[in-house]
């Protein structure tokens, strides 16, 4: 294996045959370029849909109303169904051990004023729990408590975009904000994964904003964690159990589809996950056909090889050379032309996915890339299929006489 007389043959025999070598190389190149880029793609996919499902805890479940569609026990279709306090407490009461932080909201977009600088946001009534639910985090002051919801307090959770919106000097802490003709000082400031819009967002007590518009008891959406210890199968149960209970509740048919929605983030993502595989299985299934195309191609010009060497190959063998030296020899440098080409096929599929980055976001492609075990596995697999593409025409050379060698034209 290192016997340096016969690495020097075989890369004299590469630059005595340059465009051989490049012919053969370059399926194997092309190839493992086409592998790593769609690897690279499909990676980026997975990276656009778990980006996806970042900017809110993943055990969510969203639940909210709208017009019923269907008559039903007397009430007529086209109605608006709404929902209050009492049924946002009946759902999270429905069954406490599988549900998990939770909390209303009502929103309006109201305008916000700031000495000089003014502009409209959404304001969403809420409770403690909204901070788990919107995966936030306080990076000044604090967040709501319930002793905030018990006093109505007239106090507000701003998001790092409206700081940098109105309040453009200083702590924000303690400074009040005109929402809608009301005061309201700021208690804390949150970033959100969910980026800029979220953070566009001012949080209040819900019971202040429910106060503000007339005693209102509306509550727009619930939202209710589960258990994390649920299976992805019970989760999905639990999120069925409560839109029927509130169909229930609410008069609204078991067959009528908008008169309560239900967003399972369980759901949701086993859905996700199940085309994610799919997904890859084809990217894979296309990559290994590449692959194998690299291989059939190096492997008909190594044919080829031999048989163009045929002669010499009867020499080494009338001069003593043994067969299994000449299938050494052979098949190093079929692995060295496909180690070779695999180096280029990787490198310049790398580049093209860096180069990429996040261009193709707007298709749901985020940085696409590959791990190194993948780039591992692919080269162990050039590794093995270099022998085999050298090892079946090397040994079919090594079993031909001397004398049959020497007669080839």
């Amino acid at each position: 294996m290192f016997d340096l007389d016969r690495w020097q043959e075989i890369f004299s025999s590469i630059r005595s045959n340059v465009l051989r070598t490049v012919l053969s190389g370059f399926t194997v190149a092309l190839g493992l370029f086409i592998f790593i880029v769609l690897f690279g793609i499909g990676k980026g996919l997975q990276n656009a849909f778990s980006e996806g499902f970042a900017g809110d805890a993943k055990n969510l479940i969203i639940i909210s109303t709208g017009k019923a569609t269907l008559a039903y026990k007397g009430l007529q279709s086209d109605r608006n169904v709404t929902m209050n306090n009492a049924d946002y407490d009946f759902l999270v009461n429905a069954d406490k051990k599988k549900a998990g932080p939770s909390s209303p909201r009502y929103s309006a977009n109201l305008m916000v004023k700031y000495g000089k600088e003014s502009g409209l946001y959404q304001i969403n009534g809420a409770e403690p729990g909204e901070q788990v639910i919107e995966n936030r985090k306080v990076i000044d002051g604090r967040y709501l408590t319930s002793m905030d919801l018990t006093r109505k307090l007239n106090v507000a959770v701003i998001g790092r975009m409206v700081q940098r919106d109105l309040i453009k000097n200083g702590s924000p802490i303690g400074k009040e904000l005109d929402i809608n003709g009301t005061m309201y000082k700021v208690i804390g400031v949150f970033s959100d994964d969910g980026g800029d819009r979220d953070e566009r967002h001012i949080t209040v007590p819900i019971t202040t904003l429910q106060q503000m518009k007339k005693g209102s008891d509306t509550v727009n959406i619930a939202y209710i964690t589960y258990n994390d210890k649920l299976t992805p199968d019970q989760a999905i149960k639990y999120g069925d159990e409560l839109q029927d209970k509130l169909k229930s509740r609410k008069n609204v048919s078991p067959d009528d589809e908008n008169g309560v929605r239900v967003w399972n983030n369980a759901k949701n993502m086993n859905d996700t996950f199940t085309f994610m595989a799919v997904l890859t299985a084809i990217v894979g299934f296309i990559g290994l056909g590449t692959l194998l195309a690299g291989i059939i191609g190096i492997s008909n010009i190594m044919v080829y090889i031999v048989k163009e060497r045929t002669k010499e190959i009867g020499v080494r063998k009338a001069i003593g050379a043994k067969p299994r030296g000449i299938v050494a020899l052979i098949v190093q440098e079929s692995v060295v032309i496909t180690v070779i080409s695999g180096f280029v096929g990787v490198g310049v599929g790398i580049l093209t996915l860096n180069l990429l980055g996040d261009s193709l976001e707007e298709f749901f492609i985020k940085n696409p890339g590959v791990g190194w075990g993948t780039v591992f596995m692919a080269f162990i697999a050039l590794i093995f299929s270099g022998l085999i593409a050298g090892f079946v025409p090397a040994y079919r050379a090594s079993r031909i006489k001397p004398i049959e060698a020497l007669r080839t034209e």
